[in-house]
């Protein structure tokens, strides 16, 4: 027996609790038995795809009406068919919860296999990732600089190889009445570092991400992920903790800081912390790393292209040991 919406569940039959006419339960009528079965999946098919499938378990009537048709194909973002016309999901006998979650976990290639197109989870918004194919790379057509090599770890047939520039610069574009409206995107740059890797290690790039010709967001990130340890690791000790071996004499007035200061002090640590988090790149559950680059909010009303780009150009150094895979731009995944 459980608990759903403040009312107890025991089997499929509903109680109410309270005292009424003496204190004792009274059994309620599950209204929803009355209703046709088409009626409960236009009311599951306006919650979200995590909430159809807690449904589920609720109750058969729930788990009937919340697994058809109906409810998940208005999960599937409009314009689905497009991607799926081509491919082997349209060959397939798949339910449409089926169809969601294939898109999901298997990201459709389009536009001659350069990009891949998938679904969030959470949300079913759209996502995609633009491969390294269709990124404009500053000398990425001269051998001495860049290469192309196969990648069967990757998304897609080849990924670029940087070998040594010193003017490293990447730009994507997409037409972004392709994203969901209503929805905050972020951009995304997926790579990997050989180990004979070199340049990025206290070097700093810049993103660049909005429409063109538009207002933009700019951001300074890493693609060295130990120095980002090195420098969150530096962080640990605490910066007042200097002071009070210092002067011994003041170390009772040290010790009698403000409580207001001292929360001063978290607040922009967590600031920090959450900085460092999207500034310095992290592994991806498939074994790449990747770094935020910025975000960007889809209104539904643009028009135009989201431009985002990588860049550093002012430090002069020379830089090599990089893998490029793309760039990938989903929904922004909400804080717990």
């Amino acid at each position: 027996m459980g608990t759903v919406m403040g009312i107890e569940m025991e089997g499929e039959t509903a109680k109410v609790g309270g005292d009424v006419g003496g204190g004792s339960n009274v059994e309620a009528v599950d209204y929803f038995y009355m209703l046709p079965e088409g009626c409960i999946a236009h009311i599951v098919s306006l919650t979200s795809p995590r909430d159809a499938c807690r449904l589920c378990l609720v109750a058969s009537i729930f788990k009937s009406a919340a697994e058809s048709d109906a409810v998940w194909e208005k999960f599937l973002p409009p314009g689905y068919h497009s991607f799926i016309v081509d491919s082997d999901y349209h060959r397939r006998a798949l339910t449409k919860k089926d169809l969601y979650f294939s898109l999901c976990d298997q990201p459709l290639l389009f536009d001659e296999g350069r990009k891949s197109f998938s679904l969030d989870k959470v949300s079913g918004k759209k996502c995609y990732m633009l491969s390294a194919r269709v990124l404009s790379i500053v000398w990425g057509d001269t051998p001495r600089y860049w290469t192309w090599i196969p990648s069967p770890e990757a998304r897609f047939g080849d990924v670029a190889e940087l070998i040594s520039v010193c003017w490293f610069e990447i730009l994507g574009k997409i037409d972004i009445r392709m994203l969901s409206p209503s929805t905050l995107y972020t951009a995304n740059f997926v790579f990997k570092s050989t180990r004979g890797a070199y340049g990025f290690e206290h070097q700093t790039l810049d993103a660049v991400v909005g429409l063109v010709g538009g207002q933009k967001s700019t951001r300074s990130v890493y693609l060295d992920d130990e120095a980002g340890q090195r420098r969150r690791r530096s962080q640990i000790v605490p910066r007042r903790m200097g002071l009070l071996f210092r002067n011994h004499r003041n170390m009772e007035t040290e010790i009698s800081t403000t409580r207001s200061d001292r929360d001063m002090d978290m607040d922009m640590d967590r600031d920090r912390d959450r900085n460092d988090e999207h500034n310095h790149p992290k592994v991806r559950g498939d074994g790449w790393m990747e770094v935020e680059l910025g975000e960007f909010f889809y209104d539904g009303g643009q028009e135009g292209e989201l431009e985002i780009n990588l860049l550093e150009v002012k430090g002069g150094n020379w830089k090599g040991g990089l893998i490029v895979q793309g760039i990938e731009i989903r929904p922004k995944k909400e804080l717990a």
